[in-house]
């Protein structure tokens, strides 16, 4: 894992810094396992837009991940680890001992020709797959399920990783990356080890266009906007603003909008931090 500084022959490139791609083996995608992969704009159904700040970007096709992990107990090969246009963390291609292949969320340390399995008899290996009742305690863990059979939900994009700490009863204590800590079901699956590509937080875009390509559009400050639009809008020159808000007047500075009646709250050991 490793990033590179561009020498400034662009202006664009002065202060851009790039992925290594160190851990990529190969450029070419699995074509059995490509998808169409529609643009929306930000419009729904009806054409009308209902998410700002959406549109235009590189032409993609989705790779089609194992996120349920549910071949279990056979053995597969990683064949190669690939770079996905759709997400942040690198992805391995495994082609298992049937002759299937299949698209995973590549683990940190995950290497070429190394085997990897899941199941209730796997060991405690990275990218091996298993249920919370065996893997042992204090582990470094990512792809984590919130609720048996649905697939991955928890931990999947670059460098994520959560902990496990304790075991009671039906329920295990897992530390997220976001600091919280919650009860989850044993028998929800998760993959040893950290998401790879954790050098992804240290990126720099260096100019506006890259973030055109990856389909985001220009942002419009709430300040700059007309009462109409927004509550921190209008004021004469630069004397507007007010309290930081959303467009619907939620206050956007530690205000929690988290009910109080939900249902999975009894399963929250302790809040994210601030």
């Amino acid at each position: 894992m490793s990033v590179r500084k561009l020498k400034p022959i662009t202006p664009g490139q002065r202060f851009r810094v790039v992925n290594g791609f160190d851990a990529i083996t190969t450029d070419k995608p699995e074509k059995s396992l490509l998808a169409p992969l529609k643009r929306s704009g930000g419009r729904n159904s009806q054409g009308k837009m209902t998410m700002r700040y959406i549109g235009g970007g590189h032409k993609r096709k989705y790779r089609v991940i194992d996120f349920k992990r549910d071949k279990k107990e056979i053995s597969a090969t990683v064949d190669s680890i690939q770079y996905d246009p759709n997400r942040t963390a690198f992805i391995a291609l495994l082609k298992y001992e049937d002759g299937e292949k299949r698209y995973i969320i590549a683990q940190n340390g995950l290497q070429v020709g190394q085997a990897v399995v899941s199941g209730d008899n796997a060991s405690p290996e990275i990218g091996n797959a298993m249920p919370l009742s065996q893997i042992p305690l204090g582990t470094i863990i990512s792809c984590l399920e919130l609720h048996p059979g649905q697939g991955a939900a928890l931990a999947r994009s670059a460098g994520a990783f959560a902990q496990l700490m304790a075991r009671d009863g039906k329920f295990a204590t897992v530390k997220l990356p976001s600091g919280e800590t919650r009860m989850i079901l044993v028998t929800c699956m998760a993959t040893i080890g950290a998401v790879s590509n954790s050098d992804h937080q240290l990126l720099v875009s260096g100019k506006a266009g890259r973030t055109r390509w990856l389909g985001r559009r220009p942002r419009t400050r709430p300040v700059v906007m007309n009462p109409v639009d927004h509550p921190m809008g209008g004021g004469e020159g630069k004397s507007s603003g007010g309290h930081p808000r959303s467009r619907n007047g939620i206050p956007a500075k530690g205000f929690r909008t988290r009910s109080k009646t939900k249902a999975s709250n009894k399963y929250i050991v302790e809040r994210r931090k601030k």
